[in-house]
Protein backbone atom coordinates (compact mmCIF):
# COMPACT_ATOMS: atom_id res chain seq x y z
CA UNK A 1 0.00 0.00 0.00
CA UNK A 2 0.86 3.29 -0.47
CA UNK A 3 1.97 6.14 2.46
CA UNK A 4 -1.07 8.19 3.39
CA UNK A 5 1.66 11.06 3.03
CA UNK A 6 2.53 10.13 -0.85
CA UNK A 7 -1.25 9.01 -1.39
CA UNK A 8 -2.21 13.03 -0.79
CA UNK A 9 0.81 14.51 -2.64
CA UNK A 10 0.51 12.85 -5.51
CA UNK A 11 -3.62 13.73 -5.51
CA UNK A 12 -2.98 17.44 -4.53
CA UNK A 13 -0.68 17.69 -7.45
CA UNK A 14 -3.11 15.98 -10.06
CA UNK A 15 -5.92 17.90 -9.25
CA UNK A 16 -3.78 20.68 -9.39
CA UNK A 17 -2.73 19.88 -12.62
CA UNK A 18 -5.95 19.30 -13.38
CA UNK A 19 -7.42 22.41 -12.23
CA UNK A 20 -4.17 24.52 -14.16
CA UNK A 21 -5.69 22.39 -17.56
CA UNK A 22 -8.61 23.53 -17.63
CA UNK A 23 -8.10 27.18 -16.47
CA UNK A 24 -6.30 27.66 -19.23
CA UNK A 25 -9.15 27.60 -21.87
CA UNK A 26 -11.91 28.58 -19.39
CA UNK A 27 -10.14 31.44 -17.92
CA UNK A 28 -7.15 32.73 -20.42
CA UNK A 29 -9.88 32.23 -23.40
CA UNK A 30 -13.21 32.62 -21.42
CA UNK A 31 -14.48 36.26 -22.61
CA UNK A 32 -12.18 36.29 -26.42
CA UNK A 33 -13.32 34.96 -29.61
CA UNK A 34 -11.20 32.13 -30.10
CA UNK A 35 -8.95 32.12 -33.59
CA UNK A 36 -10.68 30.20 -36.61
CA UNK A 37 -8.22 27.36 -36.83
CA UNK A 38 -8.54 26.72 -33.22
CA UNK A 39 -12.29 26.33 -33.69
CA UNK A 40 -12.27 23.89 -36.59
CA UNK A 41 -9.69 22.06 -35.13
CA UNK A 42 -11.71 21.70 -31.96
CA UNK A 43 -14.69 20.72 -33.95
CA UNK A 44 -12.87 17.21 -34.39
CA UNK A 45 -12.11 16.32 -30.69
CA UNK A 46 -15.23 14.60 -30.33
CA UNK A 47 -15.43 12.70 -33.57
CA UNK A 48 -11.74 11.53 -32.19
CA UNK A 49 -12.39 10.95 -28.41
CA UNK A 50 -15.78 8.78 -29.26
CA UNK A 51 -13.83 5.96 -30.77
CA UNK A 52 -11.13 5.79 -28.49
CA UNK A 53 -13.10 5.32 -25.41
CA UNK A 54 -15.61 2.79 -27.37
CA UNK A 55 -13.28 0.46 -29.55
CA UNK A 56 -11.50 -1.40 -26.84
CA UNK A 57 -14.69 -1.80 -24.66
CA UNK A 58 -16.21 -3.52 -28.02
CA UNK A 59 -12.84 -5.70 -28.77
CA UNK A 60 -11.25 -6.75 -25.72
CA UNK A 61 -14.84 -6.18 -23.42
CA UNK A 62 -13.76 -6.95 -19.79
CA UNK A 63 -17.82 -8.82 -19.51
CA UNK A 64 -16.64 -11.68 -21.62
CA UNK A 65 -12.91 -11.61 -20.59
CA UNK A 66 -11.86 -10.40 -23.85
CA UNK A 67 -13.67 -12.54 -26.08
CA UNK A 68 -15.77 -11.01 -28.89
CA UNK A 69 -19.71 -10.78 -28.21
CA UNK A 70 -22.11 -10.39 -31.00
CA UNK A 71 -24.50 -8.44 -29.08
CA UNK A 72 -21.24 -5.63 -28.85
CA UNK A 73 -20.69 -6.03 -32.08
CA UNK A 74 -23.81 -4.87 -33.34
CA UNK A 75 -24.34 -2.14 -30.80
CA UNK A 76 -21.12 -0.86 -32.39
CA UNK A 77 -22.84 -1.31 -35.60
CA UNK A 78 -26.18 0.58 -34.89
CA UNK A 79 -23.94 3.20 -33.12
CA UNK A 80 -21.78 4.10 -36.21
CA UNK A 81 -24.78 4.10 -38.92
CA UNK A 82 -27.19 6.27 -36.46
CA UNK A 83 -23.74 8.63 -35.55
CA UNK A 84 -22.78 8.71 -39.46
CA UNK A 85 -26.50 10.21 -40.10
CA UNK A 86 -27.67 11.86 -37.39
CA UNK A 87 -24.84 12.74 -34.44
CA UNK A 88 -23.37 11.49 -31.34
CA UNK A 89 -26.21 11.28 -29.51
CA UNK A 90 -27.84 9.50 -31.42
CA UNK A 91 -24.80 7.10 -32.03
CA UNK A 92 -25.36 6.70 -28.15
CA UNK A 93 -28.26 5.96 -27.74
CA UNK A 94 -28.83 3.65 -30.80
CA UNK A 95 -26.10 2.00 -29.36
CA UNK A 96 -26.83 1.33 -25.43
CA UNK A 97 -30.72 0.67 -27.26
CA UNK A 98 -29.62 -2.06 -29.30
CA UNK A 99 -26.41 -3.47 -27.11
CA UNK A 100 -29.34 -4.06 -24.22
CA UNK A 101 -31.40 -5.60 -26.83
CA UNK A 102 -28.82 -7.94 -28.33
CA UNK A 103 -28.04 -8.95 -24.81
CA UNK A 104 -31.61 -9.50 -23.56
CA UNK A 105 -32.49 -11.47 -26.91
CA UNK A 106 -28.75 -13.58 -26.80
CA UNK A 107 -29.50 -14.20 -23.21
CA UNK A 108 -33.12 -15.82 -24.00
CA UNK A 109 -31.88 -18.22 -27.12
Amino acid sequence: MIEPSAFWTVTILLGAGTFLIRFSFLGFFGRRQLPAWLLLHLKYVAVAVFPALVTPLVLWPQATEGALDPARLMAAAAAIVAGMRHGIIAAIVAGMGTLYLAQFLLSAI
